[in-house]
């Protein structure tokens, strides 16, 4: 079998990154993000490394691109003219939500917006029960009147979510059809497509999501895909999904929601990857780009998986004060602290750093492109820690003095402090913001932080890794090679697949199992025409899951159950995996209890490729350079000289002693006086902490 050429895409908020692997070599690239233009940036890239490679666009096997373009849309609320069609009566579910205040003791709780004003937040009389019985029929002139109010309004895309339509969509599916005889032009989403699981409130949150972005990633992928045909691309063209896995483009245009969490998402699996094979079984993923920082945990090389995630949180931290989304997704915990987070004063003359983000456009002020307000970058520059010499392979310029300025003006004379001092309190405001997000998500997942080994990647992460580390009691820090493009590498790695999810209730003890077979029957084909197209003959694996809980509890967890019809004989096997899980988590059964089924899931997905643990470090000499830095040390407020290496000129049996800094074409490696540095067979750069 011939090595396939692959080309992967991240676009972020700050910068887009490319990694190409072909002929046994990889090659990678970073720009600035051109936002008005996505695709501008991606050509533009994917037309320079290819050149580079010598490689014709027509014999790229595949393609695959991800984007914080959904995140960004529903952040920055650039989505579409947006509309709700719900039953009757159930106009305002989600204003109502779940009831439940993410802080009983704040008097003024704050809630993001919703995406659809109650103005577009329309009815029509309808009604099926929970067991999916037709209790009122659909009012069809409603419908149509409701669509031509729509026209009226200038309204681009609907979501319609109608009451237990998981279980019986027919009055959804003919709402569609009638939109389309009097509304063709507005896009439509339908929940029981989206999310067909019970949960009213969560259900509608992620339909309307996506009919939020639906017109600007489709139109996007639209676009894109259009040019790579017209470029002579023949290869296949698939979207990273926030669950770690890939999908075709006509997926992708449908289900846009599932792209919320795309980048990170990749991010995860390279993290996963460079823990399999440096044998790193409990491992803390930490990606810092130029618009956010993103942590997660790895058990077992593995990243957990989540059914449903917030976005835009009013408070940081806290559960409940974000819009849901019950989509697959890979858990994690991701904040507004990136490269380009802004440094400002606020009212009680604090310093806070993000969740704004001066992004490309205009970026930190040292990119002398019009921005004014200072950020993290600038910070790192004004210390010394960034190159700018090899800073972005040079293909950005920095103007240091500009951001010494300009921290000065804003941060220091507020606090009375030089430029080199306020910058330093950025950048340790930053990094306590980032150890706060490691600490809180750790503590939600039960896990304590030391046992773990962090790996860290993303083009601001390896300035600041090793002071998070400090920070939350690591000893050891990983930093591979390409950490600057970590993401887009991850995507190369990922598997094809898709994860579908009904809602279907049954009792385990003596709860009639033919229908939840069917309908995990049902699920297994809808997913293999979706992916089998480009999966090109690829063996494919499924998984299949039960949402389980004891009878009455609030929430339920994952269970594995076996292929095949289930019946009766079935109940012991899964009673018995389900108390296995739950003892896991709780350290306990309910012994007796009876068990209820909520939910079922099939994941089907191309088989990833096995990974070895190979990244041993052999004992060597210390690698001494004769290029020094000047950078400002702010626990001495003065400035010390320390080692300059380029990556590119060290070797498996290096030592750098700290303090010291690496410099390579996509990030620097800054190496605390409490750390020493040694370089692994595999190329990554092993932090670890020195003894007391």
């Amino acid at each position: 079998m011939t090595e396939q050429t692959r080309l992967a895409v991240d676009v972020g908020g700050t910068f887009t990154d490319f990694a190409l692997d072909a002929g046994g070599q990889r090659r990678t690239l970073k720009l600035l993000t051109t936002p008005d233009e996505p695709e501008k940036a991606v050509i533009d890239g994917m037309t320079r490394v290819l050149a580079e490679a010598g490689i014709d666009i027509g014999n790229v096997d595949t393609f695959v691109h991800g984007t914080t373009l959904a995140t960004n849309a529903v952040l920055e609320r650039r989505g579409a003219e947006t509309a709700l069609i719900a039953t009757k009566g159930f106009r305002d579910i989600i204003d109502i939500g779940t009831e439940g205040r993410y802080d009983q003791y704040d008097l003024a709780l704050k809630r993001p917006e919703p995406l659809v004003t109650r103005r577009r937040r329309l009815t029509v009389p309808e009604r099926i029960d929970a067991r999916g019985n037709c209790v009122l029929d659909l009012d069809e002139q409603a419908v149509r009147d409701v669509g031509q109010q729509l026209l009226e309004d200038g309204v681009t895309s609907v979501a319609v979510s109608f009451l237990h339509s998981y279980v019986n969509p027919k009055h959804e599916i003919r709402c569609r059809e009638i939109l389309a005889e009097v509304a063709p032009e507005i896009a439509v989403s339908l929940s029981h497509e989206i999310c067909p699981e019970i949960r009213e409130y969560e259900r509608t949150s992620t339909t309307i999501a996506n009919a939020y972005v639906q017109p600007l990633i489709s139109s996007y992928l639209a676009r894109l895909d259009s040019w790579l045909k017209n470029a002579g691309f023949r290869g296949f063209f698939c979207l990273m999904t926030s669950s770690g896995g890939l999908c075709s483009v006509d997926s992708a245009r449908r289900f846009p929601v599932r792209l919320v969490e795309s980048g990170p998402a990749g991010g995860a699996i390279f993290a996963s990857l460079v823990a399999r094979k440096s044998d790193e079984s409990q491992a803390i993923a930490f990606d810092m780009g130029g618009t956010t920082a993103k942590i997660s945990l790895l058990s077992d090389f593995e990243a957990h998986m989540a059914r449903d995630f917030e976005v835009d949180r009013a408070a940081r931290f806290l559960k409940g004060s974000g819009l849901p989304i019950r989509i697959p997704v890979i858990e994690m915990i991701e904040i507004g602290a990136g490269g380009g987070s802004i440094a400002s004063m606020d009212d009680l003359q604090r310093l806070r750093v993000g969740p704004r983000s001066a992004s490309s456009v205009p970026g930190p002020v040292c990119y002398d492109r019009g921005g004014t307000e200072p950020t993290v970058t600038d910070a790192d520059a004004v210390i010394g820690l960034i190159d700018p010499e090899t800073f972005s392979g040079g293909a950005v310029k920095l103007d240091i003095d500009k951001a010494r300025r300009a921290m000065k003006e804003r941060i220091g004379d507020p606090m009375n402090l030089e430029a080199s001092a306020a910058a330093h309190g950025v950048y340790e405001v930053v990094c306590e913001n980032m150890a706060s997000a490691a600490r809180v998500h750790a503590v939600e997942r039960g896990a304590t932080l030391e046992k773990f080994t962090m790996i860290a990647f993303g083009g601001a992460a390896p300035l600041h890794a090793a002071r998070v580390a400090e920070k939350i009691g690591i000893e050891r820090v990983i930093i591979p090679a390409n950490a600057g493009v970590g993401s887009a590498i991850g995507f190369l790695a990922a598997p094809l697949a898709f994860q579908a999810t009904r809602s279907h209730h049954v009792i385990l003890d003596d709860g009639d199992f033919s229908r939840a077979s069917a309908i995990l029957k049902e699920m297994g084909t809808e997913i293999r025409a979706l992916i089998e197209p480009g999966a090109d003959g690829r063996p494919l694996t499924e998984k299949r899951l039960a949402y389980m809980r004891y009878l009455g509890q609030g929430h339920e967890i994952p269970v594995e159950v076996p292929l095949g019809d289930l019946t009766g004989e079935s109940r012991g096997a899964m009673r018995a995996a389900y108390e296995e899980a739950y003892k896991a988590l709780y350290k306990r059964t309910i012994p007796d209890a009876r068990i209820e089924i909520l939910a079922w899931s099939v994941t089907i997905s191309t088989v990833p490729e096995k990974q070895q643990a190979i990244a041993k470090v052999r004992p060597g000499q210390e690698r001494v350079s004769k290029v020094m830095h000047t950078i400002y040390d702010g626990h001495k407020n003065a400035e010390t000289m320390m080692p300059f290496h380029l990556r590119g000129d060290l070797e498996p049996s290096d030592i750098i002693r700290g303090p010291a800094l690496i410099g390579e074409t996509e990030t620097t490696i800054f190496v605390p006086a409490t750390f020493d540095a040694s370089i692994d067979n595999l190329g990554s750069i092993v932090l670890q902490r020195k003894p007391n």
